[in-house]
């Protein structure tokens, strides 16, 4: 992505969990209908993957260094509620799962009062994602194994997921 991070390409100072990462809606991303296009909720969420990458070791020094980075192979978005021009925005991303060449984490979308505020504990988020990536060697053309340091930092971040992942698109219609 070609936005600037604030994150140093440092692990964060609590080792059990990752940084929130923020953002301000800008107007060029509210669409027709008054409120944030989908399309930049993505934007949003594939931010929050680099911050996570810069956090557990996958910095642009790792992917200059190795020639390895982190793929997305599958999502799944949800969009909950409406979000304003100007919201100030936080990102909650927690680690599901993660074994030699994959990783399982989602992102939660928080609407916050100010630009670096933590969301309310009983805060619902406006939308979330769960994705599926996988660790490439884009020079071999293939899936390769983490480092086992990368492995262990990503295996120390892993906790429950959240009652909303897993899920899948219903049939239209619904099944007898």
């Amino acid at each position: 992505m070609s936005e600037q991070h604030t994150h140093e390409e440092t692990a964060a100072d609590d080792d059990t969990s990752l940084p929130l990462f923020h953002r301000t809606v800008r107007p060029e991303w509210i669409d027709y209908n008054g409120h944030m296009s989908e399309a930049f909720y993505v934007l949003v969420f594939g931010y929050a993957t680099d911050a996570m990458m810069i956090e557990t070791g996958l910095h642009a020094g790792y992917r200059e260094r190795t020639g390895c980075s982190l793929y997305t192979a599958e999502s799944h978005l949800r969009y909950l509620r409406e979000v304003a021009e100007g919201s100030h925005l936080a990102v909650r991303t927690r680690l599901l799962g993660v074994d030699a060449k994959k990783a399982r984490f989602c992102h939660e979308l928080y609407v916050v009062g100010a630009p670096d505020d933590v969301p309310e504990p009983e805060a619902a988020p406006v939308a979330t994602t769960e994705l599926l990536a996988l660790h490439v060697d884009q020079r071999a053309g293939r899936t390769a194994p983490f480092p086992d340091s990368v492995r262990e930092r990503l295996a120390s971040l892993v906790e429950p997921a959240p009652a909303w992942a897993g899920r899948s698109i219903a049939e239209v219609p619904a099944a007898a």
